[in-house]
């Protein structure tokens, strides 16, 4: 799966070894780090639409991101689609977790999951806060949830 920069630069390297890079070019101009990963997902044209993004905020200073975008046809309900993104985001952060731990990241899993029971994604908080916090990973849903809500929305 092809990830990408906001600014389109393709990233040519796995995933694991450019984020691994980052961190070490980050903490060596002085910044600390935190992570945050997220997804989002559109239905178009019977397309569901990915976005993934893995968020790095620099301590007082701003952030960047790298951006992941994938596509299925096959159709799925919301609350189908809404433990889809959790998947991806969790997927990422699984593979990631040991690299963050060696050089004392944190890390947060974001759904893009109403807390609010009015909003039908709220049909899927329990099985996603769940499924989260069972790989043992920090859990946030909207409002909290910038990563998947904001970011991953923005880049769909």
């Amino acid at each position: 799966m092809a990830w990408r920069r906001l600014n389109g630069q393709r990233i040519d390297l796995e995933i694991k070894e450019a984020v691994e890079q980052t961190i070490i070019q980050e903490t060596s101009l002085g910044h600390r780090l935190k992570v945050y990963i997220g997804s989002d997902s559109q239905v178009r044209g019977g397309v569901v639409e990915f976005a993934t993004v893995i968020v790095f905020l620099r301590e007082k200073k701003g952030g960047f991101m790298f951006i992941q975008n994938t596509r299925q046809t096959k159709r799925i309900s919301l609350r189908e689609r809404m433990i889809l993104e959790v998947s991806k985001s969790v997927e990422v952060a699984y593979a990631l977790c040991d690299l963050l731990d060696r050089y004392d990241i944190a890390l947060e899993v974001h759904a893009d999951i109403n807390t609010d029971p009015h909003f039908q994604s709220n049909a899927a908080l329990k099985e996603a806060m769940g499924y989260i916090l069972g790989m043992g990973f920090v859990f946030k849903a909207k409002p909290d949830a910038f990563a998947s809500s904001s970011c991953a929305d923005k880049v769909i």
